[in-house]
């Protein structure tokens, strides 16, 4: 008896290593699929104009690399120029953002006003609009207050997001009610409790927030082209549509790919220094307590 059942202990152990073993090569080969396009990027901006073109083959690998591609991407345009615009609206924006998500998930969670509910349904109704209804609304309205190639007609119409808003406010609802009364009786403020309390406790949600709205900042490519004409208010994203416009986007492939890579850096970096919060933040946001 003893020895079946260690033969099935190793039947069992043997079966969940195969297991694993298959997972393990799954992911390796999802991974690879995710990130190719990432290493061709790169690795087109490290390769010569006159190699790049005389490949009838696609090589994968360069024995000769070059950074005379980064050169060129901020000689063409500036490159510089765009990547401080860019900057500006993205600081200034998720700002903006974040403080009308904390202040308007804090009422809809703990303060007690009639209709509340009612407005916070019709509040995610609004999820349903197309954003295409939503930008050409936005359009009138900032060229009827004369924002077209402003930074306030860039930032304005992006420091609001129903979702952030529902994310946040879920989270704020986790905090027990009794930490709240208590505040109240020792004479507490309603903004002094929601700085002191909610917010630190809260804080991996309102990280992941920041970085996503971030990332969607540094990425916004339509209403940026729609709403500025002025080159300087343009974004990175203009950049590129710059590039490709010059003429060299279509012909000099290897120095658009050096351009991609220094407007993706950035991102890169904030997410890998935020990963652990960001899914710390969607987990706990995604919690109902």
């Amino acid at each position: 008896m003893k020895t079946d059942y260690q033969t099935l202990e190793k039947r069992a152990e043997i079966s969940k290593r195969i297991g694993r073993g298959v997972i393990y090569v799954l992911l390796g080969i999802w991974a690879l699929i995710v990130l190719f396009p990432f290493y061709w990027m790169l690795l087109s901006s490290v390769k010569s104009y006159s190699q790049y073109s005389s490949e009838t083959v696609p090589q994968f690998i360069t024995l000769h690399p070059t950074f005379e591609n980064y050169a060129t991407a901020f000689t063409a345009v500036p490159l510089a120029k765009y990547l401080l615009n860019t900057l500006i609206f993205t600081v200034a924006t998720t700002a903006i953002m974040l403080i009308v998500t904390v202040l308007a998930a804090f009422g809809f969670s703990r303060m007690s006003f009639k209709g509340r509910d009612l407005a916070f349904t019709v509040f995610l109704a609004m999820m349903m609009i197309p954003n295409e209804l939503v930008i050409i609304t936005n359009f009138l309205t900032v060229t009827q207050l004369n924002w077209r190639d402003t930074f306030a007609g860039l930032i304005l119409p992006s420091v609001t997001s129903v979702f952030y808003i529902y994310l946040l406010k879920e989270n704020f609802s986790q905090v027990p009610d009794e930490l709240y009364w208590a505040a109240k009786v020792d004479g507490t403020s309603d903004l002094k409790y929601l700085l002191r309390v909610m917010v630190p406790i809260c804080r991996p949600t309102l990280v992941t927030i920041t970085v996503l709205k971030a990332i969607e900042c540094w990425n916004s490519y339509v209403w940026p082209r729609l709403i500025t004409d002025d080159p300087d208010y343009y974004l990175v994203s203009n950049a590129i549509q710059s590039i490709r416009e010059s003429g060299f986007g279509r012909e000099n492939i290897p120095a658009m790919m050096a351009a991609v890579v220094v407007i993706s850096l950035p991102l890169i970096a904030l997410f890998l220094v935020f990963r652990k919060k960001i899914m710390a933040g969607v987990a706990q946001g995604g919690t109902k307590g």
